[in-house]
């Protein structure tokens, strides 16, 4: 499998996936993506709907890692995808509410997010790589409340990698934050940035854009813009498939609450697979840039000043990294249409694309989308408890909200639960005047010594920190 770059880097000499795997962004600034995305045929579709999480993810991921002896792909897989890690060995286990509606449970992992689905398979990838090849790599990544957890807890332990996490100050939840703050270890950093997730993500972009920095300190990236992650996670649109029907013949909607674009771009690529599904349903909050996207053609991120601090905090993103690749693939991976909308959101802080050729293949992509606020939120959670009995977090009350706004009789609708309900306390309170349950690891979280340096939203800054505490390559 050959990697190029959304922007046009390497398209004469194309990335192996171990190379992309520890590369973070590309030189030019762009994403890593696949030349083409691997078909999967109806007799290989076949075969899959009977294989345990394991087996499906190895039959996926071998088609993108093509580097990778399948033997250790084996053994990085199977060891990762555990009943002791994940709760059963379904993995990402599926409740059907009522016929036709189903809730797809990812976050059943040790970070209670979906982030842990490829962020632990990340996790022990980093390792074999860095072991193979005798090096180090000092990983830069932002979290708006999730990630940075996730990544963390993957990386604890591993004597080659060290974590330098850039969250927003005072944007997360109680427990996220401490989530974070609580791991005291040598190669884990958190960095709170007074700012806003944007600021973070845009001061990790400009860390990799310093080719000389980049280089002497081996910066790799954990985020959604590293494709691996892309990968692992197509791997349970599969599953969730397989789960809601009973035939290959079947088509389902997924909906999706969406930030960065990752979660949903996965589905995207399951779908450009061959996996039938019919629309992919992107749900955002009161952050609405992708929603005002999929509705108008124009792509206009916010400044920190028009980003809501909001219930749901792990989707008050304003600027999608995953945007660019969907982009790419709707502008036929032609690079320099990518570089030129680009551009124009640099200089314009915007580009339209209804206005474009390329407008009919996003709607050929089958997504439409839809925006939640914090009143839908309480009142889905609310919903969801009377009828079901079942307690959802407040991201999968966004997904549920606009979802079923946009179902269809005849079509099963399956949402993905992002989170588990314990991570956001205060609003399943409000909701339902109780505190979810949480497991025993997490007892006493928020009261736990904290660990964290607090610093302002300045790249130059956090380069000072890393150049400080950066473990040699």
């Amino acid at each position: 499998m050959d990697y190029v770059s959304t922007r046009g880097a390497w398209r004469d000499a194309p990335q192996p996936f171990s190379a992309i795997l520890l590369e973070g962004l590309a030189p030019d600034g762009g994403l890593a993506l696949p030349r083409a995305y691997p078909r999967i045929g109806a007799g290989e579709l076949a075969e899959m709907r009977g294989l345990a999480y394991p087996d499906l993810a190895c039959a996926i991921l071998a088609r993108y890692a093509d580097d990778i002896e399948p033997s250790d792909l084996r053994t990085l897989v199977a060891g990762t995808y555990t009943a002791k890690r994940f709760g059963s060995d379904a993995i990402t286990p599926l409740t059907t509410l009522e016929p036709g509606l189903h809730l797809l449970h990812v976050s059943n992992g040790p970070t209670l997010s979906f982030k842990d689905i490829a962020l632990q398979l990340l996790g022990a990838l980093f390792e074999y790589t860095l072991g193979r090849e005798f090096r180090a790599l000092n990983i830069v990544g932002a979290t708006s409340g999730d990630t940075g957890s996730s990544a963390e807890v993957a990386m604890l332990g591993k004597a080659r990698a060290a974590v330098f996490m850039l969250s927003p100050w005072g944007r997360m939840s109680a427990f996220q934050q401490a989530q974070m703050y609580s791991i005291h270890a040598p190669n884990i950093h958190n960095l709170a940035i007074d700012g806003t997730f944007d600021d973070c993500q845009d001061i990790v972009k400009a860390i990799n854009a310093d080719a000389d920095f980049k280089s002497l300190y081996a910066i790799g990236a954990v985020n959604s813009i590293n494709w691996a992650r892309i990968a692992a996670q197509a791997v349970y649109y599969f599953k969730g498939y397989f789960a809601a029907t009973r035939s290959n013949a079947e088509v389902v909607d997924f909906v999706v609450p969406s930030g960065n674009f990752g979660n949903v771009f996965a589905g995207h690529v399951a779908r450009a697979m061959g996996l039938p599904i019919r629309r992919l349903i992107v749900a955002t909050n009161e952050n609405d840039v992708l929603d005002e996207f999929f509705r108008t053609g124009v792509y206009r991120p916010r400044g920190a000043a028009e980003t809501h601090a909001t219930s749901s905090p792990s989707m008050d993103i304003a600027k999608a990294s995953n945007f660019e690749r969907f982009i790419a693939d709707v502008c036929g991976r032609d690079d320099g249409a990518v570089r030129a909308l680009w551009q124009s959101l640099a200089s314009e802080g915007r580009f339209d694309l209804a206005a474009t050729p390329y407008w009919a293949n996003v709607r050929e992509a089958a997504m439409v989308s839809g925006s939640s606020t914090h009143a839908d939120r309480i009142a889905t959670i609310r919903d969801v408890h009377a009828r079901y009995g079942v307690t959802v977090d407040p991201h999968t009350a966004d997904g549920l909200a606009v979802g079923l706004r946009h179902c269809e009789a005849g079509v099963p609708l399956v949402a993905i639960e992002t989170a588990l309900p314990a991570k956001f306390a205060a609003t399943i309170r409000e909701a339902l005047g109780q505190t979810p349950a949480r497991p025993a690891a997490y007892d006493g979280l928020e009261a736990r010594p904290q660990k964290v340096t607090r610093l302002p939203p300045d790249a130059g800054k956090v380069r000072d920190y890393i150049a400080r505490h950066a473990i040699a390559s």
